[in-house]
């Protein structure tokens, strides 16, 4: 288990050094993280390098038994750099080009820039590859720039080119003779700046998840040509950030990252418990947490603090959705620039703040279950189904202003996860062996393939439920020639008669209940004699009456459904659970009561519980079997939780 903290010691006289480390080492921390915006100091002018001041910062950290992961610089160019050149610099979507003075101001298709990156990140691996300090590499930082000059729109033809091989195949496949959009050459292609063809805005975020990939791959592979294998390569992805696909950038990462941010209010552990298991989800395996706020953020209109203890609740949280490392942003607060005011570690004079006392308490807790933890990783035998294609193609065209799929998705996570559950978010490609329910919240783009590795999964015993606007168009984004859900529409024994944007609420009852459903809702027409409406719409719009809005069908040795609407959180909570027992999932250890979470991690033949009480107010709660708490040594049948409560049970 790994404690650490962004430190940026170019930030400090190196006389201070020493006194940061040791405040460091006081508190538990084993891990920093450095260099990941020190180009300028890295290279002051162009082609002059100077890292012995990184090397010094090192090997000191090494004294106080801290490793160090190296980030390469390529976020925040230096000044001479874009002065210089000022082609490497972004052109925004208004046509301005950016100023030098921020971050992520590059544009990712200069090839003259990527040069650059390619040398600074090759000198940086010929001085660290080998360094025992040094056990793994950030590349870049929180990928986001996206560039519209001519250089870029050129390449995105020469993309298309390469994919569609032909005009008229293009043509053909995004329908551009709707209003007169047929392209006669390939420099007639624009990039999609506002609304557009829904087939070309789509291939632009493919395209861009590209030219990421291979500008992450240039600076991965100047690191691989010096360092040691053991050395892994990492990027810090933003949670639910979308610019790009990030299963796809995953794909030549030796492990996956991200930046948790609360911003203003208090954790949602199970919203922010979602954002953790898709981060687990790129690679389907522990990840990094790389950066998460010490008390409090400087970009939100209110950056209020964290409440005493949630900032140890909220890492045990991490570490429960199968994090192996929580780092801290930042260490120490900087004198200048543009994040004066973001919380951290250690105060401008460099004394503790009060937070630093209940980090400590981490490093403490982390030292003592560093063993215990060692190899396990959460189990889960639920999936989420996940693509950036289907959430760009619904967030291109809505249709309902509120219909968000990310918090669609969520709509369906939050219930089961409450119960206890441990969820997988994957994408659809995923191995789905070992699953016992495959929810697909919105699989809005589906193609043959796809629809017969669902069905095979069906067949073989496993329960999909399938949720609302599935099977609706192919991988081009354009509409299919058959009712939703498309190829899937013959297994499920039942099609979408129609969709309806909802106005206000209408009324949904069923085998469960009542209550409602909002945004979105499908009219379900059964075709077999054995596809079961478990759910159905009440009197409404005079089309919706009467009509399923949730059917299911039992094939072969598994069960198919789908779910038409978006219901209420009452009805949806009753859903999970027909849906988890169903599917028959293992029960929870124990029912958590609201507001406390349960997390498992497996592994070396042992099943870790991490148990968290998010709420300010004690919590008891009853366990099956006496059990033993690894934070305190104390064992337990019944767990009495304070506010904020944390125990780490086998």
């Amino acid at each position: 288990m790994y404690l650490g903290a962004a430190w940026y010691p170019e930030h400090w006289p190196e006389s201070r050094w020493r006194d940061d480390l040791r405040l460091m080492r006081e508190a538990g921390l084993n891990v920093v993280r450095v260099g990941e915006f020190a180009w300028s100091r890295m290279e002051p002018a162009e082609g002059q390098f100077d890292l012995d001041w990184l090397d010094r910062a090192v090997a000191l950290a090494a004294e106080y038994s801290l490793v160090t992961v190296m980030g390469t610089p390529t976020a925040a160019p230096p000044a001479w750099l874009t002065q210089t050149y000022p082609d490497v610099l972004a052109v925004r979507e208004d046509g301005r080009r950016a100023t030098h003075g921020n971050r992520c101001h590059f544009s990712p298709t200069s090839p003259r820039y990527r040069q650059f990156c390619v040398r600074i990140a090759g000198q940086m691996a010929a001085r660290f590859g080998h360094n025992p300090h040094v056990i793994g590499w950030q590349i870049d930082n929180e990928y986001n720039s996206v560039s519209y000059d001519d250089q870029t729109q050129a390449q995105f033809q020469a993309w298309l080119r390469e994919k569609y091989g032909s005009l008229n195949a293009l043509n053909t496949h995004w329908s551009t003779s709707y209003w007169s959009q047929e392209y006669t050459d390939w420099a007639q292609i624009p990039l999609p700046v506002g609304g557009h063809n829904p087939s070309l805005m789509l291939e632009w975020r493919r395209f861009v998840t590209e030219v990421y990939r291979a500008y992450q791959r240039a600076q991965i592979d100047a690191i691989r040509r010096h360092a040691d294998s053991r050395q892994w390569i990492t990027h810090n992805f933003m949670g639910w950030f979308d610019a790009f696909d990030h299963y796809a950038v995953s794909a030549d990462l030796d492990l996956a990252a991200w930046d948790n941010y609360v911003g203003t209010g208090h954790l949602d552990y199970l919203n922010n418990g979602a954002a953790h298991d898709l981060t687990r989800g790129f690679k389907r395996k522990n990840f990094w947490l790389m950066e998460t706020q010490p008390g409090c953020v400087n970009w939100q209109a209110v950056n209020n603090v964290l409440d005493r203890g949630e900032v140890r609740a909220m890492a045990w949280h991490a570490v429960g959705h199968g994090a192996d490392a929580v780092l801290y942003w930042q260490w120490r607060s900087a004198l200048g620039g543009q994040e004066q005011y973001h919380g951290s570690l250690v105060a401008p004079d460099g004394a503790p703040r009060p937070l630093y006392a209940e980090v400590a308490q981490l490093g403490r807790e982390f030292a003592q279950t560093a063993d215990l933890l060692r190899n396990t990783a959460p189990r889960a035998e639920i999936a989420l189904l996940h693509s950036y294609d289907d959430r760009w193609a619904i967030n291109f065209q809505r249709h309902h202003r509120d219909f968000d799929p990310v918090r669609h998705l969520l709509s369906y996570y939050r219930p089961l996860r409450a119960l206890g559950y441990t969820i997988d978010v994957v994408h659809p490609s995923a191995p789905l062996d070992g699953y016992k329910l495959v929810v697909a919240p919105g699989l809005n783009l589906l193609d043959e393939s796809l629809a017969a590795y669902l069905e095979a999964y069906v067949r073989q015993g496993g329960h999909l439920l399938l949720g609302a606007r599935s099977g609706m168009k192919d991988t081009c984004n354009a509409l299919l020639p058959s009712r939703q859900p498309g190829p899937l529409a013959g297994l499920l024994g039942a099609h979408v008669e129609e969709f309806y944007a909802l106005e206000k609420p209408v009324p949904v009852s069923g085998v469960w209940g009542e209550g409602t459903a909002s945004i979105w809702a499908e009219w379900l027409q059964p075709d077999a004699s054995d596809a079961v409406i478990m759910l159905s719409y009440g009197p409404s719009n005079g089309w919706l009456d009467g009509q399923a809005a949730l059917v299911t069908r039992a094939v072969r040795l598994g069960r198919v459904s789908y779910l038409g609407a978006w219901p209420d959180d009452t009805v949806m909570a009753q859903t999970a659970r027909w849906m988890a027992e169903s599917s028959g999932c293992k029960p929870p250890l124990f029912a958590p009561p609201e507001g406390v979470e349960l997390c498992r991690r497996v592994g070396q033949g042992r099943e870790i519980f991490v148990v968290i009480n998010h709420t300010a107010q004690p919590q008891t709660i009853p366990l099956p079997q006496p059990m033993t708490d690894h934070l305190t040594g104390w064992q337990h049948d019944t767990l009495e939780l304070p506010p904020r409560g944390v125990v780490v049970l086998e």
